[in-house]
């Protein structure tokens, strides 16, 4: 296997060992063609499994006025629940990024992370997984528009950045009980999913967008919904732009045009190169697919394929640090660890050998700092606690997933190709065992950068 297809199967899969064919540009993108098998394989969550928690804990409300003990047990019962969805997700996640097309796993990982929704309670538990796959995984190839509009009435979203608690001032509802607009959505709608933290929006523009916003809520029996007794009367003006209309029309035009933005193409340009290839991207890689992101409209095929053929995103050190999911995805994979596999394992090893360590790596599962994701920096992951962290579980964890483990220098070749050098294919022959020489592959600096 060529160098480059070595760098493109870390850069753009999750690594090793890969056939060098499905490394080419061609088949990678090929990958984003035709029906998602990886998530009808191994399903996730929808929105009706993740809308009964929120129907049990309304009924919660209630049962605790009459009857605090049944309460209490029913509390614990939407907890269990919660968190039945929630691992249903996590099996499905790590099992597509093991049997799915290498390209749309991680691009589903990054979209998923660029557009965070972190669980606020224990009947939110299930909607990370959904959002992820009812309003990403659709749209990874096709236009930016439709994922943003997707993503915009989810209910995942309008539940993490409070949008069900924001009425239009004037409206209907907002007059009668008082109420008035939550302008977390709209600020983070500009600020992190589209223009950019620098782009020349001002707090105007952000007011405008909440009014604009405030029709979008959640029904407990349907999902999304949009209740005209508390959007704001009248059109809104953004960036200069008047937006008038029913229902969500004014609000699907503004996504359009947002997504459409030179800012918006510069933004997620760099975003992209950074997280695919450096913290510190080549310039004329950023200019490459914004100039894509413009002419096309915000295309992402289009988009990502000058991201995986452009000379810079195949060349260079490896620099990036793979995050701890990515870590870990990569190395079940270097194990020869099936999606089947995965899907199927009994709930205690897979939280104690996959889950749980995710944390003491530094990213508890779906508990992002904030709406703007996961750090991209390698000196958020190279840490004294989560370098050590990852070094107990490529120790002491990959002899209880495979067993028997294989010969650590077949191991190394593998999962690194040609990055296993002479020196580490050195201390893996002198290793005392088997498992040791295996964690000397998983902990070195060549399987944890890309």
């Amino acid at each position: 296997m060529t160098d480059r297809a070595v760098t493109a199967a870390f850069r753009f899969g999750f690594g090793l060992p890969l056939d060098p064919a499905a490394a080419a540009p061609e088949a990678l993108l090929a990958g984003l063609s035709g029906p998602d098998r990886a998530a009808a394989t191994w399903p996730g969550v929808v929105t009706p499994e993740a809308l009964v928690l929120l129907q049990r804990e309304i009924g919660l409300r209630e049962t605790k006025k009459t009857d605090p003990d049944a309460a209490a047990v029913e509390a614990r019962a939407i907890q269990r629940a919660g968190l039945i969805l929630q691992r249903q997700g996590q099996r499905a996640t790590f099992a597509r990024a093991l049997g799915g097309a290498a390209l749309r796993e991680r691009l589903a990982w990054f979209w998923t992370n660029h557009f965070t929704v972190v669980p606020r309670g224990r009947n939110q538990l299930g909607w990370p997984s959904a959002l992820r796959d009812e309003a990403i995984r659709p749209h990874l190839a096709g236009p930016f528009a439709e994922m943003l509009k997707a993503v915009a009435i989810h209910p995942g979203m309008l539940f993490y950045l409070d949008q069900i608690g924001s009425f239009g001032p004037a409206s209907k509802r907002g007059k009668a009980n008082g109420r008035g607009l939550n302008e977390n959505y709209a600020r983070e709608l500009l600020e992190l999913h589209t223009l950019g933290v620098a782009a020349a929006y001002t707090q105007a523009d952000v007011r405008e967008l909440a009014e604009l916003l405030a029709g979008l809520t959640v029904r407990p029996a349907d999902g999304f919904f949009f209740d005209a007794a508390r959007a704001e009367p009248g059109a809104e003006t953004v960036l200069g732009v008047e937006y008038g209309g029913r229902n969500t029309a004014p609000i699907f035009r503004l996504l359009e045009d947002l997504a459409r933005r030179p800012e918006t193409a510069a933004h997620l340009a760099r975003k992209l190169a950074v997280h695919f290839v450096s913290d510190q991207p080549d310039p004329a890689l950023v200019e490459a697919l914004a100039a894509e992101w413009r002419a096309s409209g915000g295309d992402l095929r289009r988009v990502t394929e000058v991201l995986v053929t452009h000379p810079a995103a195949l060349s260079g050190p490896a620099a990036k640090v793979r995050p701890p999911g990515e870590f870990m995805a990569a190395a079940l994979h270097a194990l020869g660890v099936s999606g089947d596999e995965v899907y199927g394992m009994a709930e205690g090893p897979f939280q104690r050998l996959v889950i749980r360590p995710l944390a003491a790596m530094g990213q508890r599962w779906e508990a992002a700092p904030g709406p703007n994701g996961w750090p991209e920096a390698a000196s958020a992951w190279v840490t004294p606690a989560g370098m050590a962290a990852r070094i107990e579980w490529a120790m002491q964890v990959p002899g209880r997933l495979v067993v028997p483990l294989p010969d650590p220098r077949d191991l190394a070749r593998t999962a690194l190709g040609a990055r296993a050098d002479a020196e580490l294919l050195g201390a893996v022959a002198a290793a005392e065992s088997t498992r040791e020489g295996a964690g000397l592959v998983f902990a070195s600096p060549a399987f944890n950068r890309r």
